[in-house]
């Protein structure tokens, strides 16, 4: 070689530690073999995930407590030695391993419940870190330790081992010190990555450097800094996403070919003109946003959220009159044929005043009714269709669908949202929930989803009051209904399981907080109709029977024909019947606020005072009756819902735990809502600055958007 010849230096070790947050996670030091497969069970493939395998919790090492300091009654964290290990079985199936901890100032028993293996692996000598609650009992401070780990051998300080330890969440096979370790060799190795975001946005929001958090979230120096690297951590989250959204809607077909609709036209002034009240400011805002993107000829994407009786249908029906004012033919989909039929008849009598042609289609639809109504709308006979599924069968054609209403969507699948969209071209989208969604959840998870809210009522039912009762007082609860039926008023009894074989594994809601067995509509049902309310007419309804079945006891229930429904939450949203004064929830402590909230809007619709009463068996002054506390003391959805946010994970909320959707690891959206805010503030400007993302200052950011939601980019959700 040439002693003039270039000397082509090797990437830099920043950019080669970059590329390989792609590759496998197992082939890490430490992750190879049995432990790669453990981590898979995590969830941790790559590199990237491992490195953001965000830590559950952290102990303060620093501020280790001896023993003799400890506080009966508060948590401490208490390093020490092992003195004695021994292995009891009071009762043949509960083992208790008792373990006798030493150090300068005293003696410390702590208990391990249905953990026997531990008897072979905590060894006399060891240096065992603890954390818990302190208590007293025959003469000994005590502890049930929440935290444990050996920390080493005897004859080592404990000083040794001052430093914030993180606990990240494990597997079985996979210990918390084989984390760390898998963890530190990780960093160590590749963890000195080049930075993903501009350095503008790092430094205007005052956030640590990529590399640094990544260090700081594992094994921080004080828990202020990892403070700070979850934040930065949590603002990557954020925008990524944000830009992710906006990229997957950049890249949607036909993302500029849809119809710009008439507003203020005749037939929707008709419409505002033959509602029975006059819309609230929330309603006329709401509107008016929806109105002007039907008019803007861009596809709307928007999403109309409101509380229990705000009048979303009256909004619908207005954005589905400007559709046929346009010429055009609008579909509102409905999650059920009862609630389908509801549209129909609160709706129905509005257009035939403004001279909007309309039809209904469910499964009941009779095959030759069915078939006039599939010739009227390939004729455009028909301006706004009310359905089931039943609309996306294939004899149902629309050779002019420019509006989309998809009641309750979280209900349908992502299929079918697109399957009822696709029968036209790119038509508006309006897809509706009850089910408040607060600011900063909005704003992450729909980013690409413009959302309008509206919180007032433009007609107040009687209300509802509500009280929590504890399961030794379910008497009063029946005592109430029946009080009800007597003055000929009806009545709900809510159940958390179908039956009694059922574990409650499968709850959408809140993990089980309360002992005993939970009530099943099944049980509840046999029970009432024989003991409680033998003369009563009283029906069961849950998400077993078939659709026909479901319809047939709502309808009867609308009709007066049933005293007492005893149902699961299937009555959850949307079913009106007025007559009904009463709920009774049963196992109150399994559903998350938001649901409570939709459950008990089922009563006081109407003229007649509602009274929603919450059953439980949590026991008074617990977290879970505070929380039962809060629907008795507010009435406002979207107060209850940001409590609900502050208890609950963001994806439970909004009803899509089993969806496998977007989960942050780092963001809490209570304390973060400025990160959310300026994410969402960032990702519109990057895309109004460059909408087509060429600036190489941004490069790397969009680089690591693509790496993190990769197919997710396709647009799937309507």
């Amino acid at each position: 070689m040439s002693a003039h010849a270039l000397a082509v230096p090797l990437a830099h070790p920043r950019l080669s530690a970059t590329a390989s947050l792609s590759s496998p996670a197992s082939g890490l030091r430490f992750a190879r073999g049995k432990r790669g497969e453990y981590l898979e069970r995590l969830g941790i493939h790559t590199v990237r995930d491992l490195l953001l395998h965000a830590p559950t919790r952290y102990l303060d090492f620093t501020q280790v407590s001896t023993i003799g300091d400890a506080t009966v009654g508060q948590s401490a964290t208490i390093v020490a030695t092992i003195d004695r290990v021994t292995l009891k079985r009071p009762r043949p199936r509960l083992a208790i391993v008792e373990v006798f901890l030493v150090d300068a100032t005293g003696v410390l028993r702590i208990s391990f419940f249905r953990q026997p293996w531990l008897k072979d692996s905590l060894k006399k000598g060891d240096v065992l870190a603890v954390s818990g609650k302190i208590g007293f009992s025959y003469g000994y401070l005590t502890m049930t330790p929440v935290f444990h780990e050996v920390l080493g051998s005897a004859g080592d300080a404990a000083e040794t081992y001052a430093r914030i330890m993180p606990v990240h969440a494990t597997t079985e096979g996979l210990s918390q010190a084989w984390i760390r370790r898998i963890l530190s060799s990780a960093l160590a190795d590749v963890g000195d990555v080049v930075d993903f975001m501009p350095a503008r946005l790092v430094a205007s929001h005052g956030l640590m450097g990529e590399a640094a958090a990544l260090r700081e979230a594992h094994f921080p120096a004080s828990l202020a800094s990892a403070e700070r690297a979850r934040r930065r951590l949590a603002f990557d989250e954020l925008l990524c996403l944000q830009v992710g959204l906006r990229l997957r809607k950049a890249q949607a077909p036909g993302a500029l070919t849809g119809i710009s609709h008439l507003t203020n036209g005749p037939r929707e002034q008709a419409v505002r003109e033959s509602l029975p009240f006059a819309l609230t400011s929330d309603q006329e805002h709401a509107t008016h946003e929806i109105l002007a993107d039907m008019a803007s000829g861009e596809p709307m994407n928007r999403l109309l959220q409101g509380d229990v009786g705000t009048g979303k249908t009256a909004v619908a029906a207005i954005a589905c009159a400007a559709a046929a004012d346009s010429g055009c033919q609008a579909a509102i989909m409905a999650p059920t044929s009862v609630l389908a039929s509801q549209y129909a008849a609160s709706l129905g009598p509005v257009f035939d005043r403004a001279g909007v042609r309309w039809r209904i289609v469910t499964s009941k639809t009779p095959k030759d009714e069915r078939a006039q109504t599939a010739e009227a709308l390939l004729a455009g006979e028909v301006d706004v269709v009310f359905g089931t599924t039943a609309l996306l069968s294939g004899d149902l054609a629309f050779p002019r669908l420019s509006l989309v209403v998809v009641d309750e969507q979280h209900r349908f699948g992502v299929n079918q949202r697109q399957a009822l969209a696709g029968k036209g071209e790119a038509p508006d989208v309006l897809s509706m929930t009850a089910t408040p969604i607060p600011r900063t959840l909005a704003l992450s998870l729909y980013g690409d989803v413009a959302v309008s809210s509206m919180s007032e009522r433009p007609v107040r039912g009687a209300g509802v009051t509500t009280k929590v009762l504890s399961w030794a007082r379910v008497d009063d609860a029946w005592r109430t209904v029946d009080e009800a039926v007597s003055a000929g008023q009806q009545a709900y009894v809510v159940c958390p399981l179908v039956d009694e074989a059922d574990t409650g594994s499968a709850l959408d809601d809140v993990a089980g907080e309360a002992a005993g067995k939970l009530a099943s509509a099944k049980a509840i049902f046999a029970e009432i109709t024989q003991s409680v309310f033998p003369t009563r007419r009283v029906a069961l309804l849950h998400g077993r029977l078939s659709a026909q079945e479901k319809d047939e006891v709502m309808a009867s229930m609308r009709a007066g024909e049933i005293d007492i429904l005893v149902c699961t939450t299937v009555v959850e949203v949307g079913v009106d019947v007025p007559n009904a004064s009463v709920i009774v929830v049963l196992d109150a402590d399994r559903y998350g606020l938001a649901t409570l909230h939709q459950l008990r809007g089922r009563v006081g619709r109407g003229s007649i005072p509602g009274r929603a009463l919450l059953v439980t068996r949590a026991k008074r002054g617990s977290d879970t009756q505070k929380r039962l506390r809060a629907l008795v003391e507010s009435s406002d959805g979207f107060e209850l819902a940001e409590l609900d946010l502050r208890l609950r994970h963001e994806g439970e909320v909004l009803g899509y735990r089993q969806s496998g959707d977007v989960t942050f690891r780092f963001v809490d959206l209570i304390s973060d809502r400025d990160l959310v805010e300026s994410a969402h503030a960032d990702a519109e400007r990057i895309f109004r600055d460059d909408p087509s993302l060429v600036d190489p200052d941004i490069a790397l950011l969009v680089s690591e958007v693509r790496e993190r939601y990769g197919s997710r980019l396709s647009r799937s959700d309507g």
